[in-house]
């Protein structure tokens, strides 16, 4: 009897949804939690919002380069179950996870660098206070996030995304649990502001970290994967994740660092665009996420297929990964388009926010982000592809010169014009929200510019060549009659 499974075109809509649909969950129950996160700082003060964003993407700056390495195990795990090597899959999450216990005295001791980092971006100092505090905790458990890279890895590359979902979603729910009891002082806990945010996220992050690694360990994996066997430090596969994985963590780092440049430049604007901005880019989280669990799918599938041979199905879910997030990211950007205020006006309620002020300043930027989602959805779809094909190189140097050659530049000139135009005094129309709207139309440009080179990239199939794992010895069967060799007696 055939099953939906079993039916599915490979490649296919049915069989990436199948994967994607827990991850999709799971990102977008992580993106409702920090959602709710960032409303209830908005409820809590002007400051806390506007503190919430730079330091909380600082830390994930930092963190990045050893989760994507850690995580990188997974793109492995997944070339090896097409293969069907299952030690290969144990072996290449042990090492993940070793990279994951390496790290944490590293995070540790990037906490000075973030802190200087803030102290020199020149924000208020009723914000530089809450970013620090924020910051602090959110890098005392950062190495909790490279250790979930590596776990999820595991099952999402064996295509058991489900396991991954529960764990997420557990973390994310005890996450939102506590950011109530512990901003407001709730429950029996002391109110703790921006502080209890934080360590609201860490908990979730251990509750992650602990059921992925109670079913990794779970007894009824080892006669099949026999993770415990396969646990110590192995100098071959750490060497091949290194060296696929490397460029893959820098390409994240100087990626989100960009980012978090671009966020630390646009806070020394006045206070009204600064939280516009920060709230449209958390508003922007609603949609960003779940298409990060369809670029994991997309990761999947591409490197199982690759680890079979199978080049050309490997392409067709590709193409119908980015096929469905536009059709995502089509509906998602006409609820910006038509529906702006319905979203701005969840963060309406914090002290010193203006709500006609701010809906005219942040307005202008969702209807942006409604124009730059289709575009984006290629970079974050393909760049997920590409990197189950282990085509990290190319992502790596392609993003980085985008990013640092031609975004960033951009925005630091604009910055200074702006600054001119101050000192001069010569206004901007109101709508350009104190030139925050034209920082971010540059942001827009870089999105589109930055499309066209992943499409062309994955187009050109160059990723086809590309040998993640070592080939798998080819074993012939026994020849027989005839053909058999002679033996000697």
């Amino acid at each position: 009897m055939n099953t939906p499974e079993n039916t599915a075109i490979p490649g296919g809509y049915r069989e990436l949804l199948r994967i994607a649909y827990p991850l999709i969950l799971s990102m977008a129950s992580f993106t409702l939690m920090q959602f709710a996160d960032r409303i209830f700082l908005a409820h809590y003060s002007a400051a806390a919002i506007q503190a919430a964003l730079p330091a909380g993407i600082l830390s994930f700056t930092l963190i990045s380069f050893f989760h994507a390495l850690a995580g990188y195990a997974g793109a492995f795990v997944s070339q090896y179950h097409g293969a069907g090597d299952r030690a290969g899959c144990a072996r290449a999450t042990a090492q993940g996870l070793w990279i994951a216990v390496a790290s944490a005295p590293l995070i540790w001791a990037l906490v000075p660098v973030g802190t200087w980092i803030m102290r020199v971006a020149g924000h208020a100092p009723e914000v530089l206070a809450e970013e620090i505090v924020y910051y602090r905790i959110l890098m005392a458990g950062g190495f909790l996030i490279p250790v979930v890279g590596a776990l999820s890895g595991f099952f999402n590359g064996r295509s058991d995304t489900r396991t991954t979902m529960i764990g997420t979603v557990a973390g994310n729910l005890v996450n939102l649990a506590l950011d109530y009891a512990m901003i407001f002082g709730r429950w029996g806990f002391p109110r703790m502001g921006i502080a209890g945010a934080a360590w609201a996220t860490v908990a979730g992050s251990l509750t992650t970290a602990v059921y992925l690694a109670l079913r990794y360990f779970d007894p009824h994996l080892h006669p099949d994967y026999a993770v415990r066997k396969h646990w110590a430090p192995d100098v071959r596969h750490l060497g091949r994740i290194l060296r696929f994985g490397t460029p893959a963590a820098v390409h994240l780092l100087l990626d989100i660092g960009s980012f978090t440049v671009f966020v630390m430049l646009t806070g020394r604007l006045s206070g009204l665009p600064l939280a516009a901005s920060n709230i449209a880019i958390s508003i922007n989280n609603v949609a960003f996420q779940p298409l990060l669990g369809l670029s994991m799918a997309a990761s999947v599938l591409v490197g199982q297929y690759q680890g079979r041979g199978d080049s050309a199905t490997a392409e067709r879910a590709g193409w119908t990964s980015l096929k469905t997030g536009w059709l995502y990211m089509a509906a998602v950007g006409l609820t910006y388009a038509v529906l702006p205020n319905f979203y701005l006006r969840l963060f309406i309620g914090g002290e010193n926010l203006d709500p006609d002020a701010l809906c005219r300043v942040a307005r202008p930027l969702l209807w942006m982000m409604a124009a730059w989602g289709m575009f984006d959805t290629v970079n974050i779809v393909l760049i997920g592809a590409l990197r189950g094909a282990g085509d990290t190189r190319f992502s790596m140097v392609y993003s980085t010169a985008m990013a640092w050659l031609f975004w960033i530049p951009g925005e630091v000139a604009l910055l200074l014009w702006l600054a001119a135009r101050r000192r001069a005094d010569m206004p901007l129309p109101e709508w350009t929200g104190d030139g925050m709207a034209l920082l971010w139309g540059w942001m827009t440009l870089y999105v589109v510019v930055l499309s066209g080179g992943f499409f062309l990239r994955f187009r050109s199939g160059q990723w086809k060549s590309i040998h993640l794992i070592e080939p798998a010895p080819v074993l012939l069967p026994p020849r027989t009659g005839a053909d058999a060799p002679m033996v000697a007696d």
